[in-house]
């Protein structure tokens, strides 16, 4: 069965590769890493970055795949796999998404969401993120949690093409999209689904309301107590031992 790994966020594909290696050391080495737009992967002409744009980009990655997966998201990218498996769940053995509590009905989103979905505001925090240098950018990272190693490959990976798809994203995302999307979430029980739960991650909804939405997808919860945002760059043993023992339990 292979597993298929989807970021978010500022990221490239490298905030998975210490969560790789440990799956891989745990037997499942059959692994497919998909970049979304944007986000350390080429923009199509005509790319409009919104949240239906990157299901059906998903989608049509996992066509190519033609057997169903276990599916792996994390931030936007646990978005784009909700997404899927609220609509294409015959794509999938599997889904797992450690973002669930956005789509709870009572969910806010946080501050800098807020400033990018505002006109002008989103447009000058982009240009002053891209004004910092990339060893400051990787810093940053590493404070709010990320390994170092994993921080200096992720870092250069922002640019003014992502920072554009940002704002597109978060702009397609303003409340009620994620509200009316939400709707949906007991589609998302056709296939086991695992909800991922970092306990220091603050940027996708109260403890309440993952565990709400969750119960709506049919999700089991699984708790990574003490990690923040970047649980796979800060203890992937954990994040490992996690999705494993899920995949096992299938």
């Amino acid at each position: 069965m292979t597993v298929v790994l989807v970021h978010g966020n500022p990221e490239t594909e490298a905030i998975w590769d210490l969560l790789s290696e440990r799956l891989a050391a745990r037997g499942r080495t059959d692994q497919v890493r998909l970049s979304p737009p944007g986000f350390g992967a080429p923009v199509p002409d005509g790319w409009t970055a919104t949240v239906d744009e990157y299901r059906d980009w998903l989608v049509a990655e996992l066509e190519k795949i033609g057997e169903p997966v276990d599916l792996v998201g994390h931030d936007w990218g646990g978005g784009h796999v909700l997404n899927v498996a609220m609509s294409r769940p015959d794509l999938l053995h599997s889904w797992c998404s450690d973002v669930i509590g956005i789509y709870d009905p009572d969910y806010v989103w946080h501050d800098l969401a807020q400033v990018w979905q505002t006109p002008g505001e989103g447009e000058e925090a982009i240009e002053a993120r891209l004004a910092i240098p990339v060893e400051e950018l990787a810093g940053g990272l590493v404070d709010l949690g990320m390994d170092p190693g994993v921080a200096r490959r992720v870092a250069p990976g922002f640019d003014a093409e992502m920072g554009r798809c940002i704002l597109a994203l978060y702009r397609s995302a303003a409340q009620p999209v994620l509200r009316e999307l939400g709707a949906r979430l007991p589609d998302a029980a056709a296939r086991p689904g695992l909800a991922l739960t970092a306990t220091e991650d603050h940027f996708v909804g109260t403890d309440e309301q993952r565990r709400r939405a969750a119960a709506r997808a049919g999700a089991r919860v699984g708790v990574l107590d003490g990690l923040g945002h970047w649980w796979m760059a800060q203890d992937p043993d954990r994040g490992a031992a996690v999705l494993t023992e899920f995949w096992d339990s299938l």
